[in-house]
């Protein structure tokens, strides 16, 4: 009776371990998943600036838009990255926001 309780506790104990080692497993599957996601949507929202025309009602949707994706890209980077890539990321998103949501204040009021 002993040895089976034993065993049992021993077996509670590796599943334990198991679940708690399986956690950040899909944590970091998920947050590679997730960057790549946001790379791809840093480069259409670059495309979109680079094609934008038009008038300013046009430039300003774009632009608002840009801004949006910005923060949510910034958003995973944050969660995700570590290190010098994720200084260097975000620093890059957070200007680029920034500096669109300047030209936002001044180039769209009323659009």
């Amino acid at each position: 009776m002993i040895r089976e309780s034993a065993m049992a506790g021993r077996a509670l104990a590796a599943a334990a371990i198991l679940t708690l080692w399986a956690a950040p497993v899909r944590a970091d599957v998920a947050c590679a998943r997730d960057v790549l996601v946001a790379n791809s949507m840093q480069r259409q929202a670059i495309d979109q600036l680079e094609q934008a025309d038009g008038d300013d009602a046009n430039r300003c949707r774009v632009w608002r838009r840009h801004v949006e994706t910005m923060r949510r890209v910034a958003s995973v980077y944050g969660r995700c990255l570590s290190g010098a890539e994720r200084g260097e990321k975000l620093n890059e998103v957070q200007t680029s926001e920034k500096d669109f949501s300047g030209l936002i204040k001044t180039r769209c009021r009323g659009l």
